[in-house]
């Protein structure tokens, strides 16, 4: 199963743009996607960003993932 997660770009320098995913930062190549830009929220997959998200989308998403991290808290407790 392959999994896109998204983040939002934090700076670029050379085709490699730093993106936070939730607090964590990575560099993510932009060579799918060299228009993106700063402050972009992207979808990003074995450190390759794949397309752009509008803020919902992304807000979306970010929600899902926090219920799926959620779950799988509660799920270990009991």
């Amino acid at each position: 199963m392959c999994l896109a997660v998204p983040g939002i770009i934090r700076s670029i320098t050379d085709g490699l743009a730093k993106v936070d995913f939730g607090g964590v930062e990575r560099e993510i190549a932009l060579d799918l996607l060299p228009e993106a830009k700063v402050g972009e929220y992207i979808l990003a997959h074995a450190g390759f960003a794949l397309q752009t998200l509008d803020v919902e989308e992304a807000e979306e998403l970010l929600a899902l993932f926090r219920e799926i991290e959620e779950a799988i808290d509660a799920e270990q407790r009991s």
